[in-house]
């Protein structure tokens, strides 16, 4: 791996903010990366804050500044939810010799909210900290975006012409109403139309405990992203005269039983040939868990380590989990209303209705109101392409200097990379940063990025596009 030591030596500064001190012996490339990082970090482009547009402006005036001209730039503006919010399309263009269709390259620029308050540093500013970038978005997504532009940059500097066009395309509400997203996946399809696309919000290293890389993990799947509102309702009246019928206490109640519930445990050919490659690098207890679960999916011991695990519990089946609770409406007042937020991710094949169906019957309480406020997507299961698969493995050599085990797997989460596969793109995620379990902190406090992960995940694109679009 590279040594953290000299970038560490390098940062002239305490405490660790990229902006407290200068930093010197970073390649040009490497300290342009590191420039846009900081900044786009910079942008609270969580809803509610109306920063995207901001953080568009600023990307595209480094693309011009790097020659890209205005005709190959399109912004584009949409409304998510009253908010406005916006798109970026970047073409770089080829010179068709090859006759082959476009690639698309996938990032989204909003992040999920964080609260300063509750924050051990400054979610919204640069810190680098016992080995490790702070702030929100360093993994989930704006390393994917800095790290497609730095590259765009990069090959432009170079003078390098590749041998059809490729694209960015970065969403504005990937984390919320996937408004932007749905769009651009259609004016793709119909403006560009590309061979396949590649997504940089998943996939990635999986690191050792001692981060050392274990295996390049392929996203080629994702479980259905629904979110329902259970709201249950009360006549309510004054506090100092309780009634036996209490809406805070009813939907409580409710969301119990659904806490207590685990959906039916379910295994495809290519969840079990994931848990089959990666048990083999796992050591302990969990890798012997997915290599059993691999062989024999009904294996009880085998299920309940991967159920108690969170890195594996998504691969077994559809969870739905209470994310956000409002109730009441005055201290000395018995609610009227209590709704809780509920968001599932859906096994391949399950549906929402069905989903819905199980939430119903679980609450065991008819007045509660069900309303679905998500735009379900259901999208089928790409193929990892040898073309794809021998670039990515010419990467990671590259790179890390050793072959490293190439795993696709299913995503618990959800990504743009959904609605492209729903139009009948072949859509993979391969990001080029990578990280230990015990580090995954996206949608979390204190998200953080190793920074030799960052380092070294500056040349993952450089070499795949070489080889996909290259003489």
């Amino acid at each position: 791996m590279t040594s953290i030591a000299a970038f560490m030596a390098a940062m002239i500064a305490t405490p660790s903010s990229a902006h407290d001190g200068h930093i010197v012996d970073l390649t040009t490339e490497q300290q342009i990366a590191l420039n846009i990082y900081e900044d786009i970090i910079g942008f609270r482009t969580a809803r509610g804050h109306s920063q995207v547009p901001a953080m568009v402006t600023y990307l595209t005036a480094w693309l011009k500044d790097e020659g890209f001209a205005d005709e190959d730039i399109m912004v584009t503006d949409y409304d998510s939810a009253g908010e406005p919010t916006q798109g970026l399309v970047v073409r770089y263009r080829g010179d068709g010799l090859s006759g082959r269709k476009p690639i698309v390259l996938l990032a989204h620029m909003d992040v999920v909210d964080a609260l300063p308050e509750d924050w051990e540093r400054p979610p919204f500013e640069l810190i680098f900290e016992d080995d490790y970038f702070f702030g929100r978005g360093v993994m989930d997504n704006k390393f994917g975006v800095m790290n497609l532009t730095q590259t765009f940059l990069r090959l432009k500097r170079e003078g390098w012409t590749p041998n059809r066009d490729l694209y960015l395309v970065f969403s504005g509400d990937e984390e919320t109403g996937m408004v932007s997203t749905r769009a651009q996946a259609q004016w793709v399809a119909e403006n560009v139309d590309p061979e396949f696309v590649l997504n940089s919000d998943a996939g990635g290293l999986a690191l050792s405990n001692d981060y050392t890389p274990m295996a390049m993990r392929v996203q080629a799947a994702e479980k259905t992203y629904a979110t329902w509102e259970l709201t249950i309702t009360n006549p309510g009246g004054h506090s100092s005269r309780p009634r036996s019928d209490n809406a805070i206490y009813e939907l409580a109640e409710a969301l119990g039983r659904i806490q207590d519930y685990k959906f039916p445990v379910r295994a495809t050919d290519l969840t079990r040939s994931y848990f089959a490659a990666l048990g083999q690098t796992v050591p302990g207890e969990l890798g012997e868990a997915m290599q059993t679960f691999s062989q024999n999916p009904k294996d009880v011991d085998a299920i309940a380590t991967l159920q108690a695990n969170p890195e594996t519990v998504g691969t077994l089946g559809t969870t739905c989990i209470a994310t956000m609770l409002r109730g009441g409406h005055a201290e000395n007042a018995l609610p009227q209303s209590a709704t809780a937020t509920v968001n599932c991710r859906i096994f391949p094949g399950e549906g929402a209705a069905a989903t819905e169906g199980t939430l119903r019957e679980l609450t065991g309480n008819a007045d509660i109101q069900f309303k679905l406020i998500t735009d379900v997507t259901e999208s089928p299961e790409s193929q990892l392409r040898d073309d794809v698969r021998a670039a990515l493995a010419k990467s990671l050599q590259a790179r890390w200097g050793q072959e490293i085990p190439i795993i696709p797997y299913m995503e618990s989460g959800g990504t743009d990379g959904m609605h492209y596969r729903t139009l009948g793109y072949d859509t993979v995620a391969i990001g080029g940063a990578g990280s230990r379990p015990q580090d995954m902190f996206a949608h979390g406090l204190n998200e953080r990025m190793y920074v030799d992960a960052f380092l070294n995940g500056l040349d993952h694109w450089v070499i795949m596009l070489k080889e996909l679009a290259g003489d």
